[in-house]
């Protein structure tokens, strides 16, 4: 007798999953702050807001970052691990970029801020090597 080869879904079962959502859901956490509290969002981010014609722009930057991660829901829920893999792949160009703003504005001194955005490209690089090596015929 032959043995059945057993389909595994990728899914909830799923350590990359989780993080792949924590990426989507924190993301659109920050967007929300941007949107709802400019000044607090630009603070966390680094880069506090100098007037309040730099509102506009934190607002700008809060419906980017909900765009960002609410691209990534239909994947997960669809459960289409590639395809959440090669978008968060490619994710990970906005906080390496973040982390070169607040490095050539703030210098190496503000390290809370360049740990953030460092640590969020790594685990985003973690997170992507995971996903694309889940063994799965998803």
């Amino acid at each position: 007798m032959k043995a059945e080869e057993i389909k595994r879904t990728w899914g909830i079962q799923s350590a990359s999953f989780w993080m792949t959502l924590l990426v989507a859901a924190g993301i659109i956490f920050i967007g929300a702050r941007f949107i709802v509290a400019p000044s607090a969002g630009a603070d966390g981010f680094g880069i506090p807001i100098s007037s309040t014609w730099d509102l506009p722009f934190g607002r700008i930057k809060g419906i980017r970052d909900i765009f960002s991660g609410l691209v990534l829901f239909p994947f997960l829920f669809l459960k289409m691990r590639r395809a959440a893999a090669f978008i968060l792949t490619t994710a990970i160009i906005v906080p390496a970029t973040d982390f070169s703003i607040v490095l050539s504005t703030n210098g190496v001194k503000d390290l809370q801020h360049l740990l953030i955005h460092g640590l969020t490209a790594l685990y985003m690089i973690v997170t992507c090597i995971l996903l694309f090596r889940e063994n799965s015929n998803n």
